[in-house]
């Protein structure tokens, strides 16, 4: 049973069976499906510090965006970090996936390292996002994380998939 729908996720009520076999009746959004950038120029990277409503406070994440219907997480990849960062970059390669939360939503998160950076204007910022672009050295990023200064999952992973840290 469809339980709301909007412009970007919608959510229902079904009936799962486990495969225990015993059934269940669980909510589940289903957000369309993103992607995150991890932008590298030499021995740093570029971070947003965003200011994100749901937590009311500002965070450091990677840039990232929703995949439009039939678009190429690439692409989107492409369009999201030049919208958000103003930079586009040469090299983009894929690092795999991560699922947010799958205790209650199926989004999927395809995960990007982007190299070989310069400025674009190609695509503008959206206007609802309140987004200062920050060069972090690749060396601070391990402590950031430890100490609570980096706390976004999608960020910490990305990192990790491209650094091994």
């Amino acid at each position: 049973m469809e339980i709301f729908r909007g412009k970007r996720l919608w959510i229902e009520k079904r009936a799962i069976q486990l495969p225990n076999g015993s059934e269940r009746e669980k909510v589940i959004v289903h957000p369309n499906n993103a992607v995150a950038i991890f932008p590298v120029d030499g021995d740093r990277c570029k971070l947003l510090k965003r200011f994100r409503f749901a937590v009311d406070q500002y965070i450091y994440e990677a840039p990232a965006g929703t995949i439009e219907p039939g678009e190429d997480p690439q692409k989107t990849a492409h369009r999201e970090l030049i919208e958000e960062t103003g930079f586009a970059a040469r090299t983009i390669v894929p690092k795999g996936y991560i699922y947010t939360t799958p205790g209650y939503t199926d989004e999927k998160i395809f995960l990007f390292e982007a190299r070989d950076l310069s400025p674009s204007v190609e695509y503008g910022k959206d206007e609802d996002e309140i987004i200062e672009v920050v060069d972090i050295p690749l060396r601070d990023l391990k402590r950031m994380i430890s100490d609570g200064t980096i706390v976004d999952a999608k960020t910490i992973c990305l990192i990790h998939h491209c650094l091994g840290c």
